[in-house]
């Protein structure tokens, strides 16, 4: 009798821990770090730093949790904060997490690929990265909602977050409370974003500023898109918007380049340097092909044939395909033509990569070969480092690009096109003191080097802060510091935009 009663009362309290278990709130509903310290030595001098993984909830002013941000961070040890510049970063998507930023060019490690940015082989591991912008900042990796291990508190608001201005106001409150829990007020401040992360770096560098008279040193954009109309596709048919003409004229050029990469071009224009080719093709972009798009069927038919021509020159297409394509030819009917007589496609990331879909016809891409390339090597190298390197555990699964997040919502700008190149040029005004830097690829066919420069050349900023913008330019494409020549260059242009701008 006495080992039944002491039976039922180990049951009962096995059943109290139980549900005392089930109570447990999940683990992304508490903050929780890891700090572990490193070295590395970039030309030849040690940098000894701390490494902070983790998460930070976010909460109402009545103490509600909203959402908990999971964030990496590296800090230079024993330098001062309040004179140390410290440095936003993110990527886009939208729905992508910021591996590709944190792995491939700013953090102290990157996916280890070979000079021309392929990986050599599975699985692939990291090494120290010798561009990395730690020597210069200190550096927060930001996880939207979504993305990485950040998840709203309470599952049906998950997709509350998924939506331009509350995006960008998220992840506001992250940086101002990371400024607070870690001290940074008085450091110099960048963002820095990639793809549609430079639309969400100038949106928040107009909210910062308004909301939290947070005012930012500098604005780091790579692979920019701020005006939405150069390169917004109809989600239904994936291809320019029926009526505005703008982005066949900006994507001309990059469609030049992949072609003189592929050598689909003349011997003549393959013969030329890109950048003196390119002059040509924009000129001829912006001006003879632009008005010929504009006349629609009020254009004559020998200036048809001749426009015709000229494409047909410039992209290595078959002038049959030009014609049938009404002289307007769509990104990914590009990148599936490009080569068709190969079998082959192009990169929309990086039109240097090529792939293999399982039909050579039809007008869309089954898969993008550039990203291809890097998926399984950031994802692998990610979810091994933040456990084995920097100690953070989690059962949750690391989203490195989350598709969830689709349909993104821009209520804001419902009926026209997002565009916040009115907010940057807004927060250039009232900030004067605000440097930025533009990074585009050459090959790349997501966010092409032209319509940023269009986009740039319409900011309406006064003369005096035109000094302010630095753009560079780079032979490779949406992820340019997968390319050994360019990440050496990207390296030392951020360097020098942090000194010239902290």
């Amino acid at each position: 009798m006495a080992d039944d009663k002491e039976k039922d009362a180990k049951k009962a309290d096995e059943s109290k821990s139980d549900k005392a278990e089930d109570k447990k709130p999940p683990e992304h509903h508490e903050d929780a770090v890891s700090e572990t310290s490193h070295t590395i030595t970039v030309d030849g001098e040690e940098l000894a730093y701390t490494a902070t993984a983790g998460r930070i909830v976010l909460k109402e002013d009545d103490d509600t949790k909203k959402a908990s941000f999971f964030f990496t961070a590296y800090t230079k040890d024993g330098a001062d904060p309040a004179e140390r510049p410290i440095v936003f970063a993110f990527n886009g998507g939208p729905g992508s997490s910021s591996v590709w930023l944190h792995l491939g060019i700013f953090g102290p490690k990157r996916v280890a690929l070979d000079d021309k940015g392929n990986l050599e082989k599975l699985p692939a591991r990291l090494v120290d990265n010798d561009q990395t912008l730690l020597t210069h900042a200190d550096l927060v990796f930001i996880d939207p909602v979504s993305t990485g291990y950040t998840r709203a508190i309470e599952k049906d608001e998950e997709r509350s977050y998924h939506q331009f201005e509350k995006d960008i106001e998220s992840v506001g409150a992250f940086i101002r409370m990371y400024l607070t829990r870690f001290g940074r007020w008085s450091s110099p401040k960048y963002v820095g974003g990639e793809s549609y992360g430079t639309t969400r770096s100038a949106g928040l560098a107009g909210h910062l500023m308004t909301r939290y008279g947070i005012y930012l040193n500098g604005v780091i954009l790579i692979s920019s898109v701020l005006s939405f109309q150069t390169i917004a596709l109809d989600s239904k048919t994936w291809t320019f918007h029926r009526g505005n003409d703008l982005p066949y004229v900006v994507y001309l050029p990059s469609y030049a380049a992949a072609a003189w990469f592929h050598g689909a071009l003349s011997d003549e224009l393959q013969a030329r340097d890109l950048v003196d080719l390119l002059g040509e093709v924009e000129e001829f972009a912006e001006s003879d092909y632009l008005l010929a798009l504009q006349k629609g069927s009020r254009l004559d038919r020998m200036k048809f044939e001749e426009i015709a021509a000229r494409l047909s020159e410039y992209t290595g297409l078959d002038i049959d395909f030009v014609r049938q394509s009404d002289l307007r030819i769509e990104k990914f009917h590009f990148m599936k033509e490009l080569l068709r007589d190969q079998g082959v496609t192009i990169g929309r990331l990086d039109s240097r990569y090529k792939g293999v879909d399982r039909y050579t016809v039809g007008s869309m891409l089954e898969h993008d070969p550039s990203l291809d390339v890097w998926m399984a090597a950031y994802t692998s190298t990610l979810n091994d480092y933040i456990r084995r390197d920097l100690g953070y555990e989690s059962d949750l699964v690391y989203e490195i690009l989350n598709a969830k997040v689709w349909p993104w919502k821009y209520d804001t700008f419902e009926n026209t096109y997002v565009d916040v190149s009115e907010t940057l040029r807004d927060a250039m005004t009232k900030n004067p003191g605000m440097r930025v830097y533009v990074a585009s690829g050459y090959y790349d066919l997501a966010t092409p080097y032209f319509a940023t420069e269009y986009t740039l050349a319409h900011l309406g900023i006064e003369d005096g802060l035109r000094d302010n913008v630095d753009v560079s330019y780079f032979y490779a494409g949406h992820m340019m510091y997968v390319h050994r020549e360019s990440i050496e260059k990207l390296g030392a242009d951020l360097r020098a935009f942090i000194e010239s701008s902290s």
